[in-house]
């Protein structure tokens, strides 16, 4: 019986092997708009690879990496996390999702920081690159030497947030080694890749990884998503002093990237009485890139046939009231696949009844503008903070004596209006129809841009401004709305 042992066990292997192979010739059209791998975090050694080198469109996975080179910075002394930055033009205009200050608004590198890991707030990406490499493209500079240095061979920035652009470009592979490299080279700022949410003001905002608080042990990293990449995911967890990442890009969900995530996890850390039965994938630097162009998933992720626009905040935990809530939808065959979670009753459940449930009881961390309080201090900056939510009105009085409102936001109406308008208060009556004469009427403080552009925002019943002209529909337009969400 012992003798037959070794011959079992190779013909076991070679079973397993044979599997393998035809998985491989079959991955290509089963998984061609998804890649998956999954690694130690200490020793690089790949688990499961499915189009691991396949180029790929980051998203806001890429603020992985502007996270690495400020925090790499604070950590070779060139600036601390208290050091105070400013919001430029350029910051507060990137498309959401974003934090929205307004330029000139000032804070901590910390609070940064935070504010973008946990929100994915692609101004605070910004501004950041232009507090530690003087600009956009200085900082992308800084980016593509990081990433050469830690091997990321296919990896390619042309901004710090992940928004689209056509030569923003990584894979799997570079992923794994970008999160590796974090937990390598700064454990001491790990924590800003796993915090669990933030309250800023009255808001507060959970963290976009649906593993954080919910899969036993995860402790990292960063979501994304653009039309063009699907939805991205770059996670860890640890058990039992054994720590793994799992990169999952393209998936159709918020909730189904972290459904395939905790499935990958899952498999890991349930295969250590069968490694023996597995051929060695080598480590992740090792596997070998693959030259091609990213696939585009737009058609698929923004397409008519969705419901609702698609976005990196999709599921995402939002509350106003400092309570969070969790909601998920199913994820077709995904839901049906369970596995074992540590600590949780009952133990065996659907990865999707897990990501739906709510997180784990968790204070957020308060972010807020500024420079670095404590005490009372930070009391009072967080109160001015959600004052300052609250009360939005001035906003109405700056739209007459500034032509543009927000530089985030550049409606496509003329300025010039209002100018005609404050030379005519009284030349002609209601019954002429013209939009222009909005300022003949005394105004029981409108909504904002209402001095030269009564409709500009397409709220017919918003003032009674609206209610005493009816006939004015002409003027109504839009301001663009960015086509994707990051």
């Amino acid at each position: 019986m012992h003798a037959l042992r070794p011959l079992l066990r190779k013909s076991l292997f070679n079973l397993f092997a044979a599997a393998l192979a035809c998985a491989a010739l079959l991955a290509p059209r089963a998984a061609s708009a998804e890649a998956l791998l999954l690694i130690e975090a200490d020793s690089g050694k790949v688990l499961q690879a499915e189009n691991a080198t396949i180029p790929w469109y980051p998203a806001s996975v890429t603020k992985i990496m502007t996270a690495y080179v400020t925090l790499k910075a604070v950590k070779d002394g060139k600036l601390t996390l208290d050091t105070i930055l400013t919001v430029s033009p350029t910051a507060a205009s990137q498309s959401p999702s974003k934090m929205g200050f307004r330029p000139g608004t000032q804070l901590t590198v910390d609070n940064a920081l935070k504010m973008m890991m946990v929100k994915s707030a692609n101004d605070m990406a910004v501004v950041l690159a232009e507090g530690v490499g003087g600009s956009i493209d200085g900082f992308s500079a800084l980016m593509n030497d990081t990433a050469q240095k830690l091997g990321m061979t296919q990896t390619s920035y042309v901004n710090p947030n992940g928004l689209p652009a056509d030569g923003q470009i990584t894979s799997a592979r570079d992923l794994g080694i970008l999160a590796r490299s974090f937990l390598r080279d700064l454990p001491e700022y790990e924590y800003f890749v796993h915090i669990p949410a933030i309250r800023f003001g009255k808001r507060v905002t959970g963290n976009f990884n649906k593993l954080i608080g919910r899969y036993p042990g995860a402790d990292g990293f960063k979501t994304g998503f653009i039309c063009a990449s699907g939805y991205n995911l770059v996670a860890s967890a640890t058990r039992n002093g054994r720590r793994l990442i799992a990169v999952v890009l393209g998936a159709n969900s918020g909730t189904a990237r972290a459904v395939k995530a905790a499935q990958l996890l899952e498999r890991g850390f349930s295969q250590d009485n069968l490694t023996w039965l597995r051929p060695s994938l080598g480590t992740v630097d090792k596997l070998v890139p693959v030259d091609a162009s990213p696939p585009n998933l737009r058609d698929d992720m923004c397409g008519g046939h969705r419901k609702r626009p698609a976005s990196d905040d999709d599921d995402a935990l939002i509350a106003t009231n400092g309570g969070m809530s969790g909601s998920a939808s199913a994820t077709g065959g995904e839901a049906q696949v369970t596995f074992f979670t540590a600590g949780l009753q009952p133990p065996l459940m659907k990865a999707s009844e897990l990501m739906a449930s709510a997180p784990a009881a968790a204070e957020p961390v308060l972010v807020y503008t500024g420079p670095t309080r404590t005490g009372t201090a930070l009391i009072a900056a967080v109160a001015a903070d959600a004052d300052q939510q609250a009360t939005p009105k001035p906003r109405g009085k700056k739209s007459r004596v500034a032509k543009k409102p927000d530089a985030a936001d550049k409606p496509a109406d003329k300025p010039k209006d209002a100018k005609t308008a404050a030379a005519k208060p009284d030349a002609k009556p209601a019954a002429a129809a013209k939009p222009t004469d909005g300022k003949s009427a005394a105004k029981p403080a409108g909504p904002k841009h209402a001095a030269a552009k009564p409709d500009a925002v397409a709220k017919p019943a918003a003032s009674g401004e609206q209610a005493a002209k009816p006939a004015k529909p002409k003027a109504a337009t839009k301001p663009a709305k960015p086509a994707n969400n990051s």
